[in-house]
């Protein structure tokens, strides 16, 4: 349920409705939007008399919630959320790209990545220490060491850090090193890793399960939202289908579909949708004129020697042809790229 306050309702009529709701038993999460103020209401207590509260002073409306997902719906925050991350709002104009190798190898291929993509115009560097891997005898990642030299890139590039995590007691540690927690398709619904980046109040980035609806993963964001943190960006990565000449099946479809139900910024990850480099440009363009806020794209300077997902890696000079057509593209779709120095 929702409690729709009136636009002229003052902070001790919001105060009000809120210890009323509390008293019943539930929790409350408060959205403050430009026109009016929303009081959600969050848990299970006794039942709630809407006509009762909608008598009290400055309530407009008091409506139910159509969706399982409360707090990441439109109903409950009818605006867009935006996300700061180097500059850029994210879920505003600016379109976000978020670029780097699948995985940290070494100091010095991070960092070389790192000015590349920084140059070509990313706005934040993506690269996992520690890697979710099909097979056991594959790459791991690096865990802390990895971490570090991501910290180094990051001092020496100005990138803000994405990285995955993926487990619960390594929320803290991957915390003191990144600058957006990244939630991996395998982990999409690891409910007790949800709640552990939820208490953390770090930025998050929560990628759609392999084989996870769109409610789904709206569920999964439900978790983290739940408990106050809103820096929370969906990104769609492709699904699993029956077709085998890419490695997922990126769903476009999914991209407004979450635009018209949640207020949270949308991210496309081609590289992981197609599997495929020479597919990763024309998705990338087709995801940004579907209403994407931004992109996730694995680079990698030498990617037939990646120790993993090289297939789908850019090489730097492929990125930055991409980077300069989705460009070129912005402004058509109502979006621009922001102005960035270049670092040497």
């Amino acid at each position: 349920m929702i409690v729709v306050m009136d636009a002229k309702a003052s902070a001790r009529d919001i105060s009000d409705v809120i210890a009323r709701i509390r008293a019943m038993g539930f929790d409350v999460h408060l959205s403050e939007g430009k026109e009016r103020t929303i009081i959600g209401v969050i848990g299970r207590g006794r039942p709630i008399d809407r006509e009762q509260i909608g008598l009290m002073s400055g309530v407009q409306n008091v409506m139910p919630v159509s969706h399982p997902y409360k707090i990441a719906s439109r109903e409950y925050h009818p605006d867009d959320t935006l996300i700061p991350l180097n500059g850029v709002q994210v879920g505003g104009p600016d379109l976000a790209i978020v670029a780097g190798p699948c995985s940290v190898e070494d100091r010095t291929q991070i960092i070389e990545i790192a000015h590349a993509v920084r140059e070509a115009g990313a706005t934040a560097l993506r690269g996992g220490a520690f890697k979710p891997r099909s097979s056991p005898y594959s790459f791991q990642g690096l865990g802390e060491e990895g971490l570090k030299y991501l910290a180094d890139a990051r001092a020496e590039t100005g990138l803000p850090i994405v990285t995955e995590v993926m487990d619960p007691q390594a929320v803290p540690l991957v915390c003191q090193y990144a600058d957006v927690l990244q939630i991996g398709a395998r982990n999409m619904q690891n409910y007790t890793l949800l709640h552990a980046v939820g208490e953390s109040q770090h930025p998050v980035l929560l990628k759609r399960g392999m084989s996870s609806t769109i409610e789904e993963l709206l569920m999964s964001a439900e978790y983290i939202l739940s408990h106050g943190n809103m820096r929370v960006m969906l990104c769609e990565r492709g699904i699993r289908t029956f077709e085998t000449a890419t490695r997922n099946t990126f769903d476009i479809n999914a991209i407004p579909v979450l635009k018209q139900a949640s207020h949270l910024p949308v991210i496309a990850d081609p590289s992981h949708g197609t599997g495929k480099w020479e597919y990763v440009e024309s998705v990338s363009l087709a995801a940004i004129a579907a209403g994407a806020d931004g992109l996730i794209l694995e680079v990698h300077h030498d990617p037939e020697n990646a120790q993993s997902d090289g297939r789908q890696s850019l090489k730097p000079e492929k990125f930055a042809a991409l980077v300069e057509k989705a460009r070129q593209l912005a402004p058509i779709v109502g979006r621009q790229f922001p102005v960035r120095e270049t670092v040497r």
